[in-house]
């Protein structure tokens, strides 16, 4: 008797990584679209209900944990907002009941954002000894004219203090900067760069600021941004910097030492798994016959309420087998070294034959360049990353 696979059926489930959103900062700033919120009380300041949403993502985790019964998690991110605004001991609860919940590695790589605003002498040891292994740190500049334009809590001084704490007490951390900023010129960028390096960070994420909708920068933007001609030149100086000082480009946004890429943030990029609780997080979840997306309540009231009661989740949809060539290469095509061809069909369940017109429209335009066991963005798909991932859009 023959057996007929479902079109679009995974022949091994993708690895699982686990994503907790902490949604409370000191202040929204102009430029975020990601789902943070200030909190304070009658007298102005920040008051955080951490022990109930400490539950509320318990009770999230929970509810979830059917649909990934069994499967190991190799990486948490913990992301805001800005989580360092909770305490250690809350950050240590949170761990501790990940790993009486989940199958937690024990090598697995643990990140936390954090703010140089919340920083405090030893409480970035804290957070080691609570069981966080990788910090990723939101700079966004050293200079104080321009971390008042972003609207930033903290100045250059606590930038670098935190840093300095950082190196203490983490083998492996981010330092996340900003270009293209309000009135940035060249020699600006190239000190940011220079101080920023001095440190030897590990791991540095460069992100060009955009004007995203449902911001204050959207509403107001800045008048003095660098135009696109000037963006690019500035690019291509970082990548320069950060070659010389032996920090490799392997993502569009991502530059590592040897040893110190974010498992994390690759196993998105990979097309990989992720399961996210609290509020706003986002999920993909594959199953063996279709991969599903999640999306929790976004309001952390809300959220807090729903999780209690066991719907955590606002809304659910599966991935249609016609859009999945286009996630994937949304992902995949951010990394330098591309993407396996057998990992495209693993982690989508389609054939090569489904991709074939495509790759060759990006390969004839000098996008890609591809053997036989892979397939990679070239430096000019890299430049025009969007183009690139466009052609797989589903007709």
């Amino acid at each position: 008797m023959i057996t007929l696979q479902r079109p679009g059926a995974l022949t091994a489930l993708p690895p699982l990584s686990l994503y907790v959103h902490l949604p409370w900062c000191l202040r929204k700033c102009p430029y975020c679209d990601f789902n943070s919120h200030e909190q304070r009380n009658a007298q102005g300041d920040m008051a955080l209900p951490e022990r109930a949403y400490l539950d509320a993502l318990r009770s999230d985790l929970e509810s979830a944990l059917p649909q990934i019964w069994g499967r190991p998690i190799h990486t948490v991110f913990i992301g805001g907002g800005t989580p360092s605004l909770f305490s250690p001991d809350s950050i240590d609860h949170l761990l501790a009941d990940i790993r009486a919940l989940l199958p937690l590695s024990p090598d697995a790589e643990v990140t936390l954002e954090a703010n140089p605003g919340t920083f405090e002498r030893d409480r970035f040891k804290a957070f080691r000894q609570a069981g966080v292994n990788r910090l990723s740190i939101g700079v966004q500049s050293f200079d104080d004219a321009k971390l008042k334009a972003l609207g930033r809590v903290h100045d250059r001084q606590q930038a670098r203090a935190a840093i300095e704490e950082a190196q203490a007490c983490f083998d492996t951390f981010n330092i996340d900067l900003m270009y293209a900023l309000p009135g940035q010129s060249r020699d600006d960028l190239l000190s940011d760069i220079a101080q920023a390096l001095a440190f030897e960070p590990p791991h540095l994420s460069l992100y060009h600021l955009t004007i995203e909708p449902n911001t204050r920068f959207a509403v107001a933007p800045p008048s003095n941004l660098p135009d696109e001609d000037t963006a690019f030149d500035m690019l291509d100086e970082l990548i320069e910097r950060t070659a010389t000082a032996g920090l490799s480009r392997y993502e569009v946004s991502a530059y590592a030492r040897k040893g110190h890429q974010c498992l994390h943030n690759l196993n998105y990029w990979q097309f990989g798994d992720y399961l996210g609780i609290g509020a706003g997080a986002h999920s993909k979840i594959s199953f063996p016959d279709r991969v599903v997306r999640q999306v929790r309540w976004r309001d952390p009231a809300t959220y807090m309420d729903k999780a209690a009661a066991g719907q955590a989740l606002s809304n659910e949809h599966e991935v249609d087998l016609k859009a999945r060539a286009f996630e994937f290469m949304m992902n995949a095509l951010r990394l330098k070294d591309g993407f396996e061809l057998l990992r495209f069909t693993e982690r989508t369940g389609l054939t090569l034959a489904s991709i074939q017109h495509p790759l060759a429209e990006a390969e004839e335009k000098g996008l890609l360049a591809r053997d036989l066991a892979r397939v990679w963005p070239t430096a000019r798909g890299f430049d025009f990353l969007s183009d690139l991932q466009a052609l797989f859009l589903p007709d």
